[in-house]
Parts: structure tokens; sequence; C-alpha cells
């Protein structure tokens, strides 16, 4: 008879018990054994070096924004890679730095290395990684302080409040106040420096860099900030003649 072979499948209950039993007694040890086994520790995988930024223009294929954007999510990423959480004090800030250097030189006007370099990456207990993030983000500010104040800013904020480093906060305020223009950003960014000289008891030179704003004559036509800079000389002059 022509045409493909029948072949009747055996129901289960005709196969002998005891044939039965060594086949389930065989799938539940292996599926034990499965589970005995010590599973393979996760590691931290090292971060590559960055490439040379030459290379990676050569392979944007012209779009040097767009590769340094989906770079930039890939590094964010890095600290969370599958099966390990990796905190930012093990990392290594030095080549993470080398990446963001070189994602900035990729696309200068990316701005979101500067702002993981200084909200994301000074979330850290370790204190040193935290100043190498904000030495990063001076020396990038210097290039472009009108546009990169923000980053620069908010490190006179980690360096004050976080690491609690006035001569450092001092530094950044100081190279705020030098490097950004009245008309880039608010009035009170060039202003820090005021603040940390206060904090550090600086009060005579406090006092020196007001009067010398309030003789500028860049504060005319903004009242309240007029106002609000003389009071505050008013209270250094009182405070210097206690």
């Amino acid at each position: 008879m022509n045409g493909s072979p029948h072949i009747s499948a055996r129901p289960l209950s005709t196969v002998p018990l005891p044939v039965l039993a060594v086949l389930i007694a065989s799938l539940v040890i292996q599926v034990c054994w499965s589970y005995a086994q010590p599973r393979a520790a996760a590691t931290a995988e090292s971060l590559p070096d960055a490439p040379d930024t030459e290379l990676l223009r050569l392979h944007s294929l012209g779009e040097p924004d767009t590769l340094a954007k989906i770079l930039m999510l890939w590094l964010q990423a890095f600290d969370n890679q599958p099966g390990v959480s990796i905190p930012f004090a093990r990392l290594d800030y030095a080549r993470v730095i080398n990446w963001l250097d070189a994602l900035l030189d990729l696309d200068s006007r990316f701005q979101y290395p500067l702002l993981s370099a200084s909200r994301v990456y000074t979330q850290t207990p370790n204190d040193a990684g935290t100043q190498q993030m904000l030495e990063f983000v001076h020396r990038r500010f210097l290039e472009d302080p009108d546009r990169r104040w923000p980053w620069m800013a908010h490190g006179v904020y980690v360096a004050k409040h976080r690491i609690k480093d006035l001569q450092l906060a001092l530094k950044y305020a100081n190279s705020l106040s030098l490097n950004v223009s009245s008309e880039a950003a608010p009035r009170w960014v060039t202003q820090m420096e005021i603040f940390v000289l206060e904090d550090l008891g600086e009060i005579e030179s406090a006092r020196i860099i007001i009067g010398g704003l309030l003789a500028s004559g860049r504060l005319a036509g903004n009242d309240n900030e007029l106002r609000f800079l003389k009071n505050r000389l008013a209270l250094l002059e009182q405070e210097i003649s206690l």
C-alpha cells in the first residue's frame, strides 16, 4: 500500500511503571542538579578605552552629533550591565572622563557629557572621583563658558555642599565670575564668589567684590539686584566694624 506509513502513538498508560518511574526520577535529578550548581558570578566588565576622536568621526558617517548621543547613552548605562550593578565608586573615573572628552570633541555643542559629569558621576561617596569629575567640568567649561556655565555653577554647589571643599568651590566660583559674560547667564552665577567668600570668613574680600560690582555700572537698570547688593554690602560692613 502506497503512502506514508502510519505510526500509532502508544498511550502513556501502556508504559511499564518501572520505566516511567525511572524517567520521572531522571527528570527530577536533572532539575535538582541544575539548581544545585553554583551560578557564575556576575563581574563588572572593564570600561574599554575611549577610541580616538578622529576614528569616531570616521565611523559617524557624517553624523557625529548622532553618534555622540548613542555613545553617551551606552556610557550612561554602563554601570547597569546584565546581572550586575556597578556602584559609581568602582568605576574607572579616568576612563569615564576620557569617554566624555571624546564625546565632547565629537560634538562640541553636546551638553549631556557635562551634565552627566556634574550631576550624575558626582553622586558617589568617592570624593577623589568627584573631584576628578569637577576638574573635567572646569577644564571643558573654560573652552565655552557662556554656554557651559550651568554645569560649572552646579560644580560650585557640589564642591561646597557635597564634598565640603570651600577652597575648591571658591576656585570654580571665581572662574565663573571671570569668564562668563553678564548677558550669557543670570547675575547670581557671576556673584557666587561673594557667597563662598562669606562662608570662608573672607568678609573683606566679599565686600570689595560687591563694591566693585556696584561701582562698575554693570547693574544699571536692575533695581532689585542693586538693592540686594547694597543691603548685602551694608551687612558686611556692619560685620567688619564689630
